[in-house]
């Protein structure tokens, strides 16, 4: 026993492998492919229970009931989504379209013809398309290798996005407008959340939309992940929280010095299902299937559904989706949502919103049956010994409630209609506020209280660490401990004054109340930015919500920038939401230029066009902004504006651009860039080189030297952060005060 006990205590003391979400799901996956190559091939596509049981109930229309069945034994088609604001995924678009999905259609794996992507006929603005292509096809396939790259570039620069087809409907329902107030209940891992996003940016001329998007999820872990996808959109519109959405708190905002709660005109319910629908690409839910999924999920989704309505605007939209064909996780919540609104709800008719998706309409008779396949038609029927397991919400109601309902305008989406996973869809519209929600609550009939003290910047080029309850207003007393000399000035005859605006010749509209630090003392390293409408939620909840992430990096402190008037430097990661605000500093640059910047570690300016040059002739060293803008008379450039932050050297220019949006911003511009195999002596000098395409140049990455590289620091180590501390953060954003809520590393 002693030499059993000294091993088990040897196993317990060793240390605990610190992995990134990212890690994880890399891991996950793997682990999925290998059960794919040595035990999936052996799960056997059947189950009878499962077959009996739709079969019972109808779902499928007559003499379809074949087709279904072998839609759903069929692998699920790869689908991609291109994401981004609207300028920039047409120019996505058209490369896809002109180059490599034109490519595709010549090419032979295994004997057989590669099928080119269609785009997926009801999806607005071809921005989606499917393909017969598996993954493994991709990636082990050498003529598909150009392909491969460009798809997992995009895809890390948050241009492209691998989502299944039927998980796109519920964006799309929601009818989302840039003002929106929008929750996202159980949004992990993201990929509805890059569509609300996309949506409330849909006019790239507005930096700060008056809507925002909270982002929520009960898993700490799949929050993480969820930040690694919204932050590829650089939104400063975005929050994720982590909170079980069955009991997500209310929310106050302040307007017009009165605090009241704050309801969200669009709502996404997604809620946790058992997953029937998703059977073409998790295989093991044939084995795992039973109706006792279903039935012990049904409790959670009208508790997450319930709390959704309940902080859902008077006429405002929620969407409730599974990815179930059951009727006791669908109509049968749905039913119940209704019922106990007594009328405050009703069913959207949304048949005409999507047009081209086919769909059938929901049902409104069904029957309940245990996981050993004895059926009740009625709650009356059901044995006392089965009430704990089976409740009256599941069944239908009356006849004439039914019918009150509509539930016919709920959606549900089969596999072999349009060779997609099976999904279900229903939109509720919010007439009234709900029963027990009828009164104001107590707390907000009382004298508001007091704004707690937050830390905030109120002038980019000061280190302010006084903090204030009118975040806009910089007290003359203040005495700035930190300021460097040229940074900016404060005695009693002097009047401080904004350096670093004047450097960057900052707009009198610019919000700099809405930038945020994650330090309340000392130098502030970076500065976040935040919209005006997500402050104030942020300053009034900062004690009742788990803040994971929120606000986009807009600033970088540079020590050797104090030398010359400024301490700190455009992020390009914010540069989008910065730009329309500055006046100075700005370089007009071309097509051209753009190549040079991005393939160059340090060119020198005689490397620029004469028009260029002249523009960075009397400018300063420092941080600056590089335009380029569209010409429609040479169609064969890119169509929309890029924006890239740079430097000014003393005798050259260089941009700050991480890499795989160096890469994506190449590609626009005709070059095509990608890594270089390892070749044995035997390989040609051509096959090392690579090959050169029609009308593109092409460019190792490797030409990209590591020195430029220099300006993906930031990011790396902020990833870097989350693998060492992501437990750290997790804790930290328990207590927020606004600073707090942007230690949000951009994870």
């Amino acid at each position: 026993m002693g030499r059993r006990n000294r091993r088990i205590r040897r196993r317990d003391t060793r240390p605990a492998v610190q992995r990134t979400p990212e890690e994880e799901e890399e891991r996950r996956k793997a682990r999925e492919q290998a059960a794919w190559e040595s035990g999936y091939a052996e799960i056997i596509k059947e189950n009878k229970l499962f077959e009996h049981y739709y079969q019972e109930l109808k779902i499928v229309p007559e003499g379809e009931w074949e087709q279904f069945m072998t839609a759903m034994r069929e692998p699920l088609p790869a689908t991609i989504r291109i994401t981004g604001y609207k300028s920039h995924a047409k120019e996505i678009l058209h490369c896809l379209k002109e180059k490599y999905f034109k490519e595709l259609q010549n090419i032979e794996v295994d004997g057989q013809k590669i099928e080119a992507p269609q785009p997926l006929n009801w999806y607005p603005d071809e921005l989606a398309w499917h393909t017969n292509l598996s993954r493994k096809i991709i990636r082990k396939s050498p003529e598909l290798e150009k392909f491969h790259q460009f798809l997992i570039s995009e895809t890390e620069s948050g241009n492209i996005s691998r989502q299944e087809a039927v998980s796109m409907i519920p964006p799309v329902l929601l009818n989302v407008q840039p003002h929106h107030k929008i929750l996202d209940m159980c949004a992990a891992p993201g990929s509805k959340t890059k569509q609300l996003i996309e949506m409330l940016h849909a006019d790239m001329d507005i930096p700060f939309p008056e809507g925002f998007v909270i982002a929520n999820d009960v898993d700490n872990k799949r929050c993480y992940l969820l930040v690694h996808q919204a932050k590829r959109l650089n939104s400063p519109c975005v929050m994720v929280v982590n909170h079980d959405a069955s009991s997500i708190p209310r929310l106050l905002v302040e307007n017009d010095g009165v605090k009241e709660v704050l309801f969200f005109d669009r709502i996404l319910c997604d809620v946790p299902c058992s997953g029937d629908g998703t059977m073409r690409k998790n295989i093991d839910v044939w084995k795992k299937w039973t109706t006792l999924n279903s039935l012990q999920l049904h409790g959670l989704q009208i508790r997450i559904a319930t709390r959704g309505v309940e902080q859902l605007a008077e006429g405002g939209r929620m969407v409730y989706s599974t990815c179930s064909l059951n009727p006791i996780e669908d109509e049968a919540v749905i039913a119940s949502l209704l019922e106990k609104s007594e009328g405050s709800l009703e069913l959207a008719d949304v048949s005409s919103e999507i047009p081209g998706l086919k769909w059938m309409p929901g049902i409104t008779h069904w029957k309940v049956m245990t996981k050993e396949g004895q059926w009740f038609d009625k709650w009356e029927d059901v044995p006392t010994s089965r009430h704990t397991q089976i409740r009256p919400t599941m069944f239908p109601r009356d006849e004439m409630k039914t019918k009150e309902m509509n539930l016919q305008r709920c959606l549900r989406i089969l596999p072999h209609h349009q060779n997609t996973g099976g999904f279900f869809v229903a939109v509720l519209i919010k007439k009234a506020p709900m029963p027990w929600n009828r009164r104001e609550p107590k707390a907000l009939r009382r004298t508001p209280a007091v704004v707690p003290d937050v830390p905030v910047i109120a002038d980019v080029a000061e280190d302010v660490t006084e903090t204030t309850s009118e975040p806009a207003v910089v007290k003359d007393d203040v005495q700035n401990e930190d300021a460097k000399p040229g940074c900016c000035v404060e005695n009693d005859s002097v009047k401080k004054e904004s350096v670093c605006g004047k450097f960057y010749a900052l707009d009198p509209s610019f919000p700099k109340q809405n930038l945020l630090t994650r330090t309340q003392e000392g130098k502030k390293k970076q500065l976040y930015m935040v919209s005006k409408e997500l402050r104030n939620v942020l300053l009034h909840n900062s004690e009742k919500m788990k803040v994971i992430n929120t606000g986009i990096k807009v600033l970088c402190r540079n020590n050797d920038g104090e030398e010359f008037g400024c301490a700190y430097r455009l992020a390009q990661e914010g540069i989008y939401s910065m730009y329309p605000f500055i006046h100075s500093r700005v370089l007009t640059v071309s097509a051209d230029d753009i190549k040079v910047l991005l393939t160059q570690e340090n060119p020198f300016l005689s490397k620029f066009s004469t028009v260029t040059q002249m523009q960075a002739k009397n400018l300063v060293k420092g941080s600056i902004i590089l335009k380029y803008e569209p010409d429609s008379l040479k169609p064969d450039t890119p169509q929309c504006p890029i924006v890239l932050c740079g430097w000014r050297g003393v005798t050259s220019i260089r941009s700050f651009v991480p890499k795989n949006e160096r890469l994506h911003y190449l590609r626009m511009m005709g070059v095509e860039v990608f890594k270089k195999k390892e070749t044995t002596k035997n390989e040609s000098a051509e096959s090392e080189s690579g090959t050169e395409l029609r009308d593109t140049e092409v460019m190792d990455v490797d030409c990209v030297k590591e020195e430029q590289e220099k300006a993906e620091l930031d990011v790396e180590q902020e990833n870097a952060d989350v693998s060492d501390g992501k437990q750290d953060d997790a804790s930290t954003c328990t207590d927020l005060s606004i600073a707090n809520n942007t230690n949000g590393e951009n994870h």
